[in-house]
């Protein structure tokens, strides 16, 4: 009798996908030594990003007669463009963060409500989501925050809201697919409450969707946080992100172009790896699409 291979643990399955996409094993490389460093970087380095030195202000990259914190070069005051990054990198991501995961919760759990509930109140959600829509989301969050006091809070409250709908549109789609498969019909037979079926067999499903669009609209919050604080109406000094500093290096572009060149490389690199990450993650959750990176691990090995 022939034996039966056994299944390979989560983890180990995982790996050897992501071994599969270089492109994402790339991304997932240089989105580990971000959080790594945004973590790590301003317990060390927080006194150098403040610390103005007029003497060695506007000092070119590879200039290391400060020592080597200054390798990236100085600003118009002297401080370090590294130790800089690292700090803005810390509030850029937990800006992001913060934002995606409100938006994620609220958006998750009013879309399980309108998918799972009865259509006057699925209409009546979908209409709350159709007012905020109907505003391009980033004029939306330069008029709300012109009104309120720039703040972390208020950046935090408008790219939350901002972003809700969409995962209320696609948690409510899930919730009609999913609701019709034979193991929720099940549940329904064998007398489930709403609540266990919508947390126990529904909200699983709906899930990993939801992560991968979580990981592209991070990319998308973070260039949207960018853009309010190069207005001038998000992150307020001393605070620092990475757009705020490219709106700080901006006058400075002729004659220190390090000084938005290298925040504005954060930033792309940062899409660029959340991007191919999301793809990534598209292709293994699907049971359908992840024979792709199954053929291409095969093909490498």
């Amino acid at each position: 009798m022939p034996e039966i291979a056994e299944p390979r643990p989560l983890l180990v399955q995982i790996y050897r996908m992501l071994m599969a996409d270089k492109f994402a094993l790339c991304g997932v490389i240089f989105l580990i030594i971000l959080a790594v460093s945004a973590i790590f970087g301003p317990i060390f380095l927080e006194d150098a990003a403040t610390r103005p030195n007029l003497r060695g202000r506007n000092a070119p990259p590879l200039s290391m007669e400060n020592g080597w914190v200054n390798f990236l070069g100085t600003d118009s005051v002297g401080r370090s463009m590294l130790a800089r990054i690292l700090v803005a990198s810390r509030n850029t991501l937990q800006i992001s963060f913060i934002s995606v995961f409100v938006a994620l919760s609220i958006g998750c759990a009013l879309g399980l409500i309108a998918g799972y509930s009865t259509p006057r109140t699925s209409n009546l959600i979908l209409r709350g989501a159709d007012i905020i829509m109907s505003f391009p989301s980033l004029l939306l969050a330069v008029i709300v925050l012109y009104m309120l006091e720039p703040s972390i809070f208020n950046l935090v409250l408008v790219l939350a809201i901002t972003r809700v709908p969409v995962y209320l549109r696609t948690t409510r789609a899930e919730v009609l697919e999913v609701r019709e498969r034979m193991f929720v019909q099940a549940a329904v037979v064998m007398g489930a409450s709403k609540r266990r079926i919508i947390l126990r067999h529904i909200l699983p499903m709906v899930i990993p969707t939801l992560i991968t669009i979580a990981t592209l609209d991070f990319a998308f919050v973070m260039l949207a946080e960018s853009s309010l604080s190069f207005l001038g109406i998000g992150i307020q000094p001393p605070d620092i992100t990475w757009g705020l500093m490219v709106a700080q290096g901006r006058p400075y572009l002729v004659q220190a172009w390090w000084l938005a060149f290298w925040p504005g490389l954060a930033i792309i690199l940062t899409t660029m790896s959340l991007n191919l990450l999301s793809i990534w993650m598209r292709t293994a959750l699907d049971p359908v699409q992840r024979w792709r990176l199954e053929i291409g691990r095969k093909t490498n090995d």
